[in-house]
């Protein structure tokens, strides 16, 4: 857990959920957090986060690894609903 004076905050004018966004979107930029710990972070659904990196402009980084994962999801909701 990350403690943040409320004085910063403040002179930063800035509330806590804010700066959360802001963290999660440099965060993902840097490619040190994938796009789902971006968005638990910013507290954001799919979408709405989606948008946002979007309208800032930052590139979507969805690499091999994530293609195989979202491939291997797929998979196991198609088996879990045939059965």
């Amino acid at each position: 857990m990350v403690l943040i004076d409320d004085s910063l905050l403040e002179a930063a004018s800035m509330s806590e959920q804010e700066l959360k966004v802001e963290l999660a979107l440099m965060l993902y930029a840097q490619q040190r957090l994938s796009f789902g710990q971006a968005r638990k972070l910013a507290d954001m659904g799919y979408y709405e986060f989606e948008k946002l990196l979007f309208d800032r402009h930052i590139a979507s980084h969805y690499d091999i690894e994530e293609f195989k994962e979202d491939i291997k999801t797929v998979e196991i909701l198609r088996r879990d609903s045939n059965q």
